[in-house]
């Protein structure tokens, strides 16, 4: 169990956290959201003890392992699948100390601390670890030939794969995973989902991917107003309960108001008549004490709109027999050939179409859109452009091309260096960027605000056909949104890659497919991809069916060196050990049984003082007992943490 009890925090001048409390059970699978700059990752580095709080505790099991990925990956030598087994860390020891003993000349005590530390690596799967290691590759998208590569070749994105295989490695009972899905493709994220669901500890995941979240948590905890607000259900469940609440918290706020005018309005009339001055008085003080309701806050919603294009010629492009890929060059410069990834497309674009383009990682999606897009040329065949045809064309190469020593007005301006300034700042502002920010160097940016002003510079130019690939990396949930709104009601045509599917399927209306070095329709949803999926490249890796990291502690390793003896005492040990344990492991499962029921009470209660209904005149007696059976219920599972947490440390002091 991890309980946070009255913690604050702040940073620099910044309050993020303020005496706030919260529970989360063994085996949760959390999701942690909130707006930029709330404190999710200063949370994760409270819990992996880098960031200590300014007030309050946060416990949990001492015994428990964590694994975090990590966010810095040196240019090492060192082959990508060992980088990955690092993760590790208690296996890699248990190797190092192998070797040293193995170097040493053959003793009998080194023949007995040969055989603990056999021991240790069977119990650590140390025999299967190459194999797991490679079908986690596989899964995040790595090939076999890839896996054998230095972990300096790769890209920053493509190390991130390596700090995420790192951290699933890692056997561990509370696991920390912050945005996961950023330098991940659908189909990773896919068979990541796989993997997360069957995770036996407790999980917590940073993530403003929505179907990600749904897939996996059954828990969501929303910082908010600097406090650690807990809901039970995945994100969909969150979001339907935080509408009832604020629903709710304004009719709340205002009925008092309401009330403290009739009030106030009474004390203004009468207060220096002196047959109503009594009254008066009694009303003053009852506003005296009517604790001040805060208003509802619910965040603003950021929005905008793509404009209307110009013209709609149709068809905007054909192909005819392209090839798309990569030139060759020699040391001069000059083309020598070309590397082919797509072969053989026929494809045109007819106004209004909108197409997801599918394919797993590798398959040549990217190359296919910047050939349409003009960055690439056709290797073969020909591509005829539509008469008007204006392109918006978004990667993530748009937003490492701004320049970040100027500001967003300047990069407007360069684009439409004829309209007035005010009318550039205006747009601007319908984006996010008021004010100075306006004016400043975008250096500081967030990744999200980058994005943000590159869409912004797109949506300026009135494109027809929209190039979208991967346009939601670094978006947050309120700009996600906002731009899949945006999309819906675009009236031009739309060719969109994403590992977002609540993007893709409120936006497309049918998927193509890059695979097998072709490009092919798929006949079927985001639903049937991910069969598709599981059936060719996720089972044929063997990764859908990667074995999990153990929680269970190890048992104690035996000696080679009389063997029986050694296993006839620690036998007894065990014994004499689990008589100790068992009375104790008993209760805690009788206690977190009866606590899982408790929850479950309480969150049938909560819902049901959510609903609006209940605050009906006639409903006041079901009222009164509803929040009577809350209180008794935290009460009551106050009390059963309690005691669950000093049973954790007793067992955790008869194991050590």
């Amino acid at each position: 169990m991890i309980r946070f009890s009255n913690v604050s925090l702040m940073r620099g001048t910044k309050p993020l956290l303020e005496d706030a409390d919260l529970t989360l059970n063994p085996g949760d699978k959390i999701g942690l959201i909130g707006a930029n700059g709330a404190g999710k990752s200063s949370l994760f580095a409270m819990l992996r003890n880098e960031l200590h709080p300014d007030q309050g505790e946060i416990d949990f099991p001492a015994r428990w392992r964590m694994a975090y990925v990590a966010q810095e990956t040196p240019a090492l030598d060192r082959p990508a699948i060992e980088y990955a087994i690092d993760g590790d860390a208690h296996l890699r020891e248990l190797q190092a100390e192998l070797d040293r003993l193995e170097a040493l000349p053959h003793t009998t005590e080194n023949g007995i601390a040969i055989g603990h530390v056999h021991s240790g690596l069977a119990d650590a799967d140390a025999y299967t670890v190459q194999s797991r290691a490679e079908q986690l590759l596989l899964g995040l998208g790595f090939s076999l030939e890839q896996m054998r590569q230095p972990v300096a070749s790769f890209s920053g994105g493509w190390r991130m794969r390596l700090n995420l295989a790192q951290a699933l490695m890692c056997p561990s009972d509370l696991l920390l995973l912050d945005e996961p899905t950023n330098h991940l493709d659908l189909d990773a994220i896919i068979w990541l989902e796989d993997w997360l669901k069957r995770y036996a500890g407790t999980l917590i995941i940073i993530s403003h991917d929505r179907d990600f979240l749904d897939e996996i948590v059954n828990v969501i905890v929303h910082i908010d107003e600097r406090k650690l607000k807990r809901y039970s259900g995945n994100y969909s469940a969150f979001e339907r309960q935080r509408a009832a609440h604020l629903v709710l918290a304004a009719a709340a706020y205002e009925k008092q108001q309401r009330t403290r005018a009739h009030l106030q309005s009474f004390v203004d009339r009468f207060k220096a008549k002196a047959t109503k001055a009594r009254q008066a008085q009694s009303r003053m003080k009852a506003l005296a004490k009517m604790e001040e309701l805060a208003p509802l806050r619910a965040a603003a919603e950021f929005s905008f709109e793509f404009r209307d294009p110009l013209s709609a010629p149709n068809p905007l492009l054909v192909m005819e027999d392209v090839d798309a890929g990569y030139p060759l060059l020699d040391a001069h410069g000059d083309k020598v050939g070309g590397k082919t990834i797509v072969h053989k497309v026929n494809f045109s674009l007819q106004t209004g179409q909108r197409i997801g383009l599918l394919g797993v990682n590798g398959a040549g999606k990217s190359t296919l859109i910047k050939t349409v897009a003009g960055e690439l040329a056709p290797l073969a065949g020909t591509a005829t452009l539509g008469k008007g045809l204006v392109i918006g064309y978004f990667a993530q190469h748009q937003v490492e091309m701004l320049r970040h020593d100027e500001s967003p007005l300047w990069h407007l301006q360069k684009i439409a260096p004829t309209t007035r300034e005010q009318e550039l700042r205006n747009f601007l502002g319908g984006f996010n960027f008021p004010g100075d920010m306006v004016t400043s160097s975008i250096k500081p940016f967030s990744g999200g605000e980058k994005a943000r002003l590159a869409l912004a510079l797109i949506v300026w130019q009135r494109p027809n056909l929209l190039l979208l690939d991967e346009p939601t990396n670094h978006l947050d949930l309120e700009t996600r949104e906002a731009l899949t709104l945006a999309l819906a009601q675009f009236e031009g045509t739309l060719v969109v890659v994403s590992h977002d599917r609540h993007l893709l399927r409120a936006t497309t209306d049918q998927f193509i497919i890059v695979a097998d070095g072709r490009l092919q329709p798929f006949d079927g949803d985001l639903d049937d991809y991910k069969d598709w999926l599981f059936q060719t490249k996720l089972k044929a890796d063997g990764a859908a069916s990667a074995p999990l990291p153990s929680s269970a502690a190890a048992p104690a390793p035996v000696s080679t060196v009389d063997r029986k003896e050694q296993k006839r005492q620690e036998a007894e040990e065990r014994q004499r050990l689990a008589a100790l344990k068992k009375p104790i492991e008993n209760r805690i499962k009788r206690l977190e049984e009866q606590m899982a029921k408790l929850n479950a009470k309480k969150a049938d209660v909560d819902a049901r003082l959510l609903e609006p209904g209940i605050y009906e005149a006639d409903k006041k007696e079901e009222l009164k007992n509803l929040v009577a059976d809350q209180a008794f219920l935290t009460r009551d599972l106050g009390n059963l943490e309690n005691e669950w947490l000093e049973l954790q440390e007793q067992l955790e002091s008869l194991v050590a």
